[in-house]
């Protein structure tokens, strides 16, 4: 059962001023990410796509990192996200990796498509079977990455996440 908290406009305020901040410095794209936890702001970011040459760079993975690396982990259990715009998927897979334990948006979806930002490609091909999607993709020598699997599964001192 999640806790059940309302939005705080504030921390959202603070996700959307760093998008317009960030953007306007020519930063990246207009997206920004605010987390929190214990009702205090402890990581931010904002998209940096354009200025880090890095299409990972979005406005979540990159206050995910803030965080954790200020936090000293990679679980960020207790905490929750504010982002000024509905995250792509990329975006979401590293919130539920990050397990946080709420996520707030401003913008929807297709307000960013209508800004020229469209994730439905991905989205589409997120539920497609690897062999069927747009991007060619071969599998080989499945056995012998197996090993490092089960190294990693027998290992007594792995931590795990």
């Amino acid at each position: 059962m999640h806790n059940i908290r309302p939005m705080n406009n504030e921390f959202m305020r603070e996700a959307i001023a760093l998008s317009i901040e960030k953007m306007e410095a020519g930063e990246g794209g207009p997206f920004g990410a605010v987390i929190v936890k214990d009702g205090q702001i402890i990581g931010r970011g904002w998209n940096c796509v354009t200025s880090a040459n890095d299409p990972t760079a979005h406005a979540e993975v990159m206050a995910i990192r803030d965080t954790c690396r200020r936090l000293g982990t990679f679980d960020l259990s207790g905490c929750e996200i504010y982002s000024s715009c509905e995250p792509c998927p990329m975006c979401l897979a590293a919130i539920y990796w990050a397990r946080l334990d709420r996520l707030f948006f401003a913008a929807t979806r297709a307000d960013a498509t209508d800004a020229g930002f469209d994730d439905e490609l991905i989205c589409s091909e997120l539920s497609k079977e690897w062999k069927t999607r747009k991007l060619p993709v071969e599998q080989g020598l499945q056995s012998e990455a197996q090993k490092a699997l089960k190294l990693w599964k027998n290992n007594p001192d792995r931590r795990s996440y």
